[in-house]
């Protein structure tokens, strides 16, 4: 058996040794973990999950490579991975890379090798909490203290939202759409292109007459990573939006527009992050599966004149607000659909900026 080269430190005291692949680095960070079974790529590149480490709970991480098609952003900035066994031989006709080649040159280690289920229990049982990823000979009372001393980012959402605005186009597009950049995953952009919008992405910090400057038909508000309190630039912008142009939240955009609308927020014990979560639709009595990364909820007491549209089975948490007078929805969960269709709450979204129109 080869010595461990890095284990992981939990803020309870646990101790889990592995081997560590992708990046060479300490770090510290929030541990959450994701019980989706595929799909590692999308959740690695999610701007959502910076500044986290994510263990995966299926046991089998990078036996398909890394496809340049699949990315949601340019630049991942996911705090770790962390996985039972990684595969360094993908297998797939479409693959350019390996995850640990990725990971190492995106700067982002991981570690393999480790008892994920165990690890997972502790996080259910006792909620998200910090942890280091280090090197094996770190003492642990030495490793201890520098998780005690670190003190979470507020600033996350301003790390990983385009530092200036950029566009992507269709032909012959027949909606403007600016979307507001806290962390804008590429599925999102991608679904807006396949209904004939145009899309300028703006800084998080954006102000109201750099949006309408662009005389948009309708204003996305992006998911994102970290807590919705701490980015106020977007719950003011949303504040001067509202009735004036359809908006659709998504992620993290669902939270800031509820606090835009006087609501209040808390967090999640171990948060959502999975592929699998059943989400109860009120519009039409439906349950959809759908694609969860979030660890913070709306306070359904507060949501005034919001009105709630979709609901998390698991646990009757609030998954998608609407406020009909303002043209305004929002959902919590990731909106995605198959190659080459569109989800239909992108639908809707164009069928009100069309209704604007006529209007």
């Amino acid at each position: 058996m080869k010595a461990f080269t890095k284990k992981l430190v939990l803020e309870n005291g646990r101790e889990f040794y592995g081997y560590g692949f992708g990046a060479d680095r300490e770090v510290i960070h929030e541990i959450v973990f994701n019980t989706s079974v595929v799909g590692y790529q999308e959740i690695m590149s999610d701007p959502a999950y910076a500044d986290q480490m994510v263990v995966m709970t299926y046991p089998l991480i990078g036996n398909y490579g890394m496809a340049d098609e699949d990315y949601e952003t340019k630049t991942p900035s996911i705090g770790a991975m962390i996985v039972r066994e990684y595969n360094d031989q993908p297998s797939n006709f479409r693959y350019t890379r390996t995850l640990s080649e990725v990971l190492e040159e995106c700067n982002i280690p991981a570690i393999e090798g480790l008892d994920t289920r165990a690890l997972t229990r502790i996080i259910r049982d006792e909620g998200t909490q910090k942890a280091i990823l280090t090197d094996a000979a770190t003492p642990t009372e030495e490793a201890l203290a520098r998780l005690k001393a670190y003190e979470l980012p507020t600033d996350s959402v301003a790390r990983v939202s385009c530092a200036k605005r950029w566009m992507r186009r269709v032909p012959n597009h027949t909606y403007d759409v600016v979307a507001i950049d806290c962390g804008i995953r590429n599925t999102v952009i991608r679904q807006l292109n396949t209904l004939n919008c145009n899309v300028t992405v703006l800084p998080y910090n954006a102000t109201l007459e750099e949006v309408m400057a662009f005389h948009p038909d309708g204003v996305v508000i992006s998911n994102g990573p970290g807590n919705p309190t701490d980015v106020a630039s977007v719950i003011e912008l949303i504040k001067k939006l509202r009735g004036r142009l359809p908006i659709f939240g998504v992620g993290m955009g669902l939270q800031l527009i509820a606090l835009a609308y006087g609501a209040k927020v808390e967090k999640l014990k171990v948060g959502h992050r999975g592929s699998n979560h059943p989400v109860k639709n009120h519009m039409t009595g439906l349950i959809e599966t759908a694609v969860q990364n979030h660890g913070w909820v709306v306070i359904p007491e507060t949501t005034g004149v919001l009105k709630v549209t979709h609901t998390n089975l698991l646990d009757n948490t609030i998954e998608g607000l609407a406020c009909e007078i303002d043209r305004l929805f929002a959902v919590q969960f990731d909106p995605t659909a198959a190659e080459g269709e569109c989800h239909d709450l992108f639908k809707k979204f164009v069928n009100l900026m069309e209704e604007g129109r006529d209007a």
